[in-house]
């Protein structure tokens, strides 16, 4: 087994990790969403010093991602950076000679690591305790949708649609 390889959410760099070596990993995406001033500093001088590694996940892989996402209906809940992110992970992943650890505070993040069997930590919060999936029911007849439903409302009794969490493990 080789070195363990880092892949980073924004809040790893938001809220303080600084990479020690040279296998770290996150997506043009992810940097942008470094705002503060200190973050953005520390980013920088990471990726200038090439302990970031910033890459494009192979479109295989957010193939695969999105058929899982949508399963467990956590594409409602995942940013376009999110998806990415998770995908460049299952890249990674899919080396078999690499050992790998997601870093992020995002729970919905974490709910998809932890479906993927994707070992994660976060940064400065406990994490997540269960797996979730995710529906839209509506609030009135109860009546459950599809998660790519386009309509806020329910097309049976016309009250709202909402997304809920089912624990399922």
């Amino acid at each position: 087994m080789n070195d363990l390889y880092y892949v980073l959410d924004a809040s790893a760099f938001i809220n303080g990790f600084e990479p020690k070596s040279q296998f770290n990993f996150t997506v043009p995406e992810i940097t942008e969403e470094v705002k503060d001033l200190k973050s953005k500093i520390l980013l920088n001088q990471a990726i200038e010093e090439g302990k970031i590694i910033i890459k494009e996940p192979n479109q295989e892989f957010v193939d695969e991602l999105d058929k899982i996402i949508s399963q467990s209906g956590d594409d409602l809940r995942l940013s376009y950076a999110d998806k990415k992110l998770l995908a460049l992970a299952l890249e990674l992943l899919n080396d078999k000679d690499t050992s790998i650890k997601v870093l992020t505070d995002d729970y919905s993040m974490q709910n998809v690591l932890r479906i993927l069997d994707i070992p994660y930590d976060s940064i400065i919060t406990e994490g997540i305790k269960g797996v979730y999936n995710w529906v839209k029911t509506c609030e009135g007849c109860k009546n459950e949708f599809d998660a790519d439903y386009p309509f806020d409302d329910c097309e049976i009794c016309g009250s709202k649609v909402f997304k809920r969490r089912i624990k399922t493990y």
